[in-house]
């Protein structure tokens, strides 16, 4: 006996002639088979996945492919190998995720030590919009020989050659500047 061409088929439950017809056959689809559709993604995956977005996931699948489908298969067949290939995808997507985070975690955990916190980025502008306010009101022959002493590392002997003054006047001013400043930043931090 001979099975009848595919076309000849009558529909089957929910679809039309085309495969998955319209709207309502997709809803009446997702009502039906959700359940299993689930079930299948949840013990293919494991549970390190989420089933239910793996749910969503295949009938978005079905969704984009329901014209393919020409009902020479069982909806299950077709819709059980939609829901292995969407968990096949997402544990290689998974696998590689993990297998690059253990690549680059330590680099990534350094990185982050290494640097200052925003909150320590914050303070530390704050703190130099302060010292720079009081630099400002020092005399100027202190201000540069602090600048140059503290900020740039220069030693006393520089200095005085950059200066063109002698090495015990740079320590005097150096002495004189340093406790300018320190009564400038204390009368900045106790007045608001």
């Amino acid at each position: 006996m001979r099975n009848p061409p595919p076309s000849a088929s009558p529909p089957r439950e929910g679809l039309d002639e085309s495969g998955l017809g319209g709207t309502d056959s997709l809803a009446e689809l997702y009502d039906r088979y959700a359940p299993q559709v689930e079930r299948w993604a949840r013990r293919l995956a494991g549970p390190r996945f989420d089933a239910e977005d793996l749910l969503h996931d295949v009938f978005l699948v079905v969704l984009r492919r329901r014209h393919e489908f020409r009902g020479e298969a069982r909806i299950t067949t077709w819709l059980f190998r939609i829901t292995a290939q969407v968990v096949r995808c997402r544990r290689r997507n998974d696998a590689l995720r993990r297998w690059l985070w253990g690549m680059h975690a330590q680099a990534l955990t350094e990185s982050r030590s290494g640097g200052p916190t925003p909150v320590e980025e914050i303070e530390r502008r704050e703190e130099g919009l302060l010292l720079y306010a009081a630099l400002d009101r020092l005399p100027e022959k202190y201000r540069t020989v602090l600048i140059l002493f503290a900020l740039e590392g220069s030693t006393g002997e520089q200095i005085a050659s950059l200066l063109g003054i002698d090495t015990n006047t740079v320590w005097v001013r150096l002495h004189r500047a340093r406790a300018r400043l320190a009564d400038l930043l204390t009368e900045g931090r106790l007045s608001p």
